[in-house]
């Protein structure tokens, strides 16, 4: 499906591919180790225009389409997951929550920067008891005045230590469900914001993640997004182009496992020749290449729908489950076909498949994506886009 791809596709896929090989994969496992998120290297990008690709030339975006921001966040993955999973967050989750529901003033405040690289960017939606059910959220934000003073605690917060710019949901009106939640706009330095322990994960170990925690943090009026109560509409919006990007991002990890197990078959030797040989890991390279191409096709399908402005949340659903489970397959048959090299840190593969778990919990459990695919086909039918 190669020949689906527009010459610029090709040129942002290309270049975005030989600085990754250059400036990021080198020392993704290095980063790792020391848990460092290289923030030099989001500058780099947003200095070379990879985080503000799919946004309007006005906030110093490059105007393209869906389809190729998928291709820098899946080129990212390729090369280093975490680097690639705290650029997502930043323009598809924060970032994009501004672009799509601020005011023009707010985005012209906040989105050339974060664009540039210059401002990080952190969703603040997850919370200790609050997970896919965003509605059960305890932070709370209450008008006085002018202002808005919010309470509570947000958790896995990807970029939540190191952000500078935080989008925030809150309930504003209790007694109104999920009509009473507002998001807002929170800068760094805000008094009565903080952070709580450090989180030690599975995976992702460059990729910050943090607990963000509001003390009677001040904002005003004017930094809310949008209508009061609009807060969880414009989530269930971001969370569905999100889910395009996770595919993405997903499928990176899976390449990045396809690739390095194909290379060691052809170079590891046993009974006196290649294990690529060998009918068993064939099959395994060959499954893992048709999962692989199917997943970009559903990607493929689920940002063309987006980009012509038709209904693709179902399609998102479809990309995201089976981009995300093909990445942990993917990822688990490299580490076997490595065999005991594979489950050592020297080969990397081990950390592949640590990194592709979150695939499938995060922006939506598995489990949750298969009950967004279910009711869609029992509300709608199964009319195939």
């Amino acid at each position: 499906m190669q020949s689906e791809l527009t010459e610029e596709h090709r040129r942002i896929r290309d270049t975005l591919a030989t600085f990754a090989e250059r400036e990021i994969r080198p020392f993704a496992a290095q980063w790792e180790k020391d848990e460092a998120f290289p923030r030099a290297v989001m500058e780099k990008l947003g200095a070379l225009g990879f985080l503000g690709v799919s946004f309007p030339e006005r906030f110093g975006g490059a105007g393209a389409d869906t389809l190729s921001q998928v291709l820098v966040v899946e080129g990212l993955a390729r090369c280093d997951a975490s680097v690639a999973l705290s650029c997502a967050a930043h323009v598809s989750l924060s970032a994009g929550h501004i672009g799509a529901f601020a005011s023009e003033q707010q985005q012209q405040r906040y989105l050339p920067a974060m664009l540039a690289g210059k401002k990080l960017g952190a969703w603040c939606l997850t919370e200790p008891g609050s997970g896919s059910d965003a509605s059960a959220m305890r932070t709370r934000a209450t008008l006085s005045g002018g202002d808005y003073l919010i309470n509570g605690s947000k958790m896995f917060i990807t970029n939540g230590n190191i952000a500078d710019v935080y989008v925030v949901t809150a309930v504003e009106n209790p007694e109104q469900g999920k009509g009473g939640i507002s998001a807002f706009i929170v800068e760094r330095g805000t008094k009565g914001l903080s952070n709580g322990r450090k989180i030690e994960k599975l995976g992702l170990r460059a990729s910050d993640t943090g607990e963000v925690i509001f003390d009677n943090v001040t904002v005003p009026a004017a930094n809310r997004i949008g209508p009061s109560g609009e807060g969880y509409r414009q989530t269930l919006k971001v969370l569905e182009a999100g889910r395009v990007g996770v595919a993405g991002f997903s499928l990176g990890i899976a390449r990045a496992g396809f690739e390095t197990a194909v290379a060691y078959a052809r170079e590891r030797k046993q009974f006196g020749r290649p294990i690529a040989e060998f009918q068993a890991i064939q099959w395994m390279i060959a499954d893992m290449a048709t999962r692989i191409d199917a997943a970009w096709l559903l990607i493929l399908r689920a940002a063309r729908l987006k980009d012509a402005g038709k209904p693709y949340g179902r399609e998102a659903a479809i990309a995201k489950l089976f981009a995300s489970e093909t990445a942990m397959w993917a990822t688990e048959r490299a580490v076997q076909i490595h065999g005991g090299y594979g489950y050592i840190s020297e080969f990397h593969v081990e950390r592949y498949m640590r990194d592709a778990k979150l695939c499938e919990i995060g922006e939506g459990t598995s489990e949750m994506q298969r009950m967004i695919i279910a009711k869609s086909l029992l509300r709608d039918g199964y009319l195939p886009a």
